[in-house]
Order: C-alpha cells, then sequence, then structure tokens
C-alpha cells in the first residue's frame, strides 16, 4: 500500500492521490467517519488488503485513540437509517402503537365496512396508506428510523384491504369467497391470491423508496399465507388433503429460505450504508419455520426416516451456526432433541428410567447450550471456513441481530 500523503508525492508520478484530488478532500479541516462494514466493503473491493484493513482498524479503534468516537456522538447523514431495533421504553411504544394500528386496519377491519361499504372502506385504507406513507418518509428524514419502518410497514399492510375494496366495489370478487376482510388473516382460500400477489408487488415498489428492514416482515408473513393458499388452489379438485399442504408448506419454506440468501449476499455485498441493513431476517425467520413445520410434520414408520429427519435437523444447526442465524440452529436443535426423546421412550418405553432419562436429556441440552454460548463465535468463524465461495460471504457477522 502506498505511504505518501497527497502533500509529498511528486508532481510528474500519476498516483492514486492525484485521481482523487477533487475540490477540499485532502483539506485539513475534512473529516470522514468509518465504521468496520465500510473497511469491509474496501477490502471486497480490493481497495485495501486485508491484514492492513485489521491493523488499521485495531489502531483506530483502541479505547485510548482520539479518532475513537462514542456513539452518542455520530450523527452523519444516512446513520440514522442503520439504527439497530433495541429493547427500550421507546421502541416497545412504538412497536406496540405500530401493531395495534396495524392491527385496527386489517384483524378488525369489519365495522368498518358494515359503516362504509365498499368504495367507503377503499378511500380510508388509501387515505391511511397516503399518511402513513408521507409520514414514515418525514420520520425518516428527522432520523427517526424505528417508528418510520413501522408506519411504513403499516402502508404495506394495508394493500390488501385497499385491494379487496377495490374488487368488491368493481363486483370482481370471485364467487364463494368470503365477504369479510377479517376472513383474509383466519381462512385458507384460493381466491386470496390477488390481494397476495398485489401486497408483494407493493411491497418491492415501496422498498425501493424507503429502505427499512421492518417493512420486509409483512412480505414474509404473506408469502406464509401464499403458501397455504397456492395449496387450496391446487387441491379444488381432490378435496383438501393434509399430507399434500404439508409438502407445499416445505417446499415454500426452501424457496424462501433461498430467496433470503439472495438478499443476504445482496445486502452484505452493498456498498451504501441503507442497503446494508439485514433485510433478510423475516424471510429466514418465516421460511424456516415454513420448511421446519413441513419437514416435522411427515410420518414415517421406518427407523432410517427417523434417522433422516435427525440428520436433516444436526444440518439445520451447522447451517445456522455457519452463517449466523439462530432460527436454524434453534429449529434444528428441537428437531434434534424431538429425536432423542422418541429414542428414550423406545428404549425405556413403560420403565422407570424413561423419567431419568428425559431429566439426563434436559440437563444435557442445557449443558450444551451453556457450552455453545461460550464458543459462539468460535463455531461460527470454525464453520463459516466450510461454507462454498459462493456462500462465504454469509459466514461474516455482519446483522448481530440475526
Amino acid at each position: 500500500m502506498k505511504q505518501d500523503a497527497p502533500d509529498t508525492i511528486a508532481t510528474h508520478e500519476s498516483t492514486h492521490w492525484l485521481d482523487t484530488k477533487v475540490g477540499d478532500v485532502f483539506a485539513p479541516h475534512v473529516q470522514v467517519q468509518l465504521s468496520w462494514a465500510d473497511i469491509e466493503a474496501a477490502v471486497r473491493r480490493g481497495a485495501v488488503v486485508p491484514e492492513e484493513a485489521h491493523a488499521l482498524w485495531a489502531e483506530w479503534a483502541d479505547p485510548g485513540n482520539p479518532r475513537r468516537v462514542h456513539r452518542k456522538h455520530m450523527a452523519p447523514p444516512g446513520a440514522a437509517a442503520v439504527e439497530r431495533a433495541r429493547f427500550s421504553f421507546s421502541h416497545v411504544l412504538y412497536y406496540f402503537g405500530g401493531l395495534l394500528t396495524i392491527g385496527a386496519m386489517s384483524l378488525f377491519m369489519t365495522l368498518g365496512w358494515e359503516i362504509l361499504g365498499a368504495w367507503g372502506s377503499a378511500a380510508l385504507a388509501a387515505g391511511y396508506l397516503l399518511l402513513a406513507w408521507k409520514v414514515a418518509r418525514h420520520l425518516q428524514a428527522r432520523a427517526l428510523p424505528i417508528p418510520a419502518g413501522i408506519l411504513a410497514t403499516l402502508a404495506v399492510c394495508l394493500v390488501p384491504l385497499l385491494v379487496w375494496s377495490v374488487q368488491m366495489g368493481l363486483h370482481l370478487w370471485p364467487e364463494g369467497g368470503l365477504d369479510s376482510f377479517r376472513a383474509f388473516h383466519r381462512h385458507i382460500n384460493w381466491r386470496w391470491l390477488t390481494l397476495e400477489l398485489s401486497t408483494l408487488a407493493a411491497a418491492v415498489v415501496m422498498l425501493r423508496s424507503i429502505k427499512l428492514p421492518f417493512m420486509v416482515m409483512p412480505v414474509a408473513v404473506t408469502l406464509w399465507y401464499l403458501n397455504m393458499d397456492v395449496a387450496h388452489l391446487l387441491m379444488q379438485k381432490d378435496g383438501f388433503d393434509w399430507a399434500f399442504t404439508r409438502d407445499v408448506s416445505l417446499v415454500f419454506g426452501l424457496a424462501t429460505c433461498a430467496l433470503a440468501v439472495w438478499v443476504d449476499l445482496r445486502t452484505r455485498l452493498a456498498t451504501r450504508a441503507e442497503d446494508r441493513q439485514d433485510f433478510a431476517f423475516w424471510l429466514y425467520v418465516f421460511g424456516a419455520l415454513m420448511f421446519w413445520a413441513g419437514l416435522s410434520l411427515r410420518e414415517s414408520s421406518s427407523e432410517w426416516g427417523k434417522l433422516g429427519y435427525a440428520a436433516i435437523n444436526v444440518a439445520l444447526v451447522f447451517w445456522g451456526a455457519a452463517i449466523g442465524r439462530r432460527v436454524f440452529t434453534v429449529l434444528g436443535g428441537l428437531g434434534v432433541a424431538i429425536y432423542l426423546g422418541y429414542l428414550s421412550s423406545r428404549v425405556f418405553h413403560d420403565s422407570l428410567g424413561f423419567t431419568f432419562a428425559l431429566t439426563l436429556l434436559g440437563l444435557a441440552v442445557v449443558a450444551l447450550g451453556v457450552w455453545w454460548q461460550r464458543h459462539e463465535q468460535a463455531i461460527h468463524a470454525r464453520l463459516a471456513q466450510w461454507l462454498p465461495a459462493a456462500l462465504r460471504q454469509l459466514g461474516q457477522s455482519v446483522h448481530p441481530l440475526a
């Protein structure tokens, strides 16, 4: 790496400093605030050698170094957009109020429909949507990303109500469909597909304008609804089939996890701070739940089948540890515990030893949890080395809330 400075280079030599000397960027009064994520991005671009990057950051971030800035003094433009949610009283109020509003305009939108009718409900939904969106943009500009994200999420959640009201007003709602919007969150029916697809499309458009991770939550929930309604659509001729519904959930879960991996890789490779937020979190959560539920509800009378179930859950544990996503580790650990419980009941069936076996199993799980917590970072680093080259970026701990 060159060690020259702008004031000491020869005028006849073409260097990186000369190529980038624009305006007052090298003036003594100019300061630039960097984070470790910025250094990582520079390493990925090849601008900094990894060894030198670690050495520089270790020097700059040393507690005694004057370059180190306390978080409360950091307020650069755009920094608020990547603020992490935390368990504070103000954030609890944010989310509690936001969820109450979302529930009022979705789960409990029954009385309003009876009073206002289709077009009144559509106008109300559109008005709330535009107001929530405008306030969200205002709050984001005021460096309040958490309430901005909640209100932007409310705007996304209002899309299905708006689409349903318009369909009802134009008499385009398919025959046989339920005439209450509240049923959208309670009944599986293929007629909801237009609402779900519209919500997904609108969310993609909105996320391009306001990039806040909580807005992905209704997208993940909609994908969950979509998998059940698609199964209902495909079962029209043969009637309800529980096994088919379970298998569709498994496939949708895998697809959602694949989408989460793609989103995760894009955010980790992004150069702008607003694009490096954890947009994949909710996709991982609902994708893993759909896949694991579909897998765990499968029945097998074969011991090899049960052993295969345990092996898949062990793989989930290590996959979650490798990419730093605890939802896979937790679900995989639960699946392994279910299999070990099955083995205990089979070996100690109708025996007093069954009680002792379960006790020992519970204590062993607790001990494993203590050991895992103490060595989680080392386990994550070791397993991350085994990821394929295309997924190696997932092994970097960029999103601590994952």
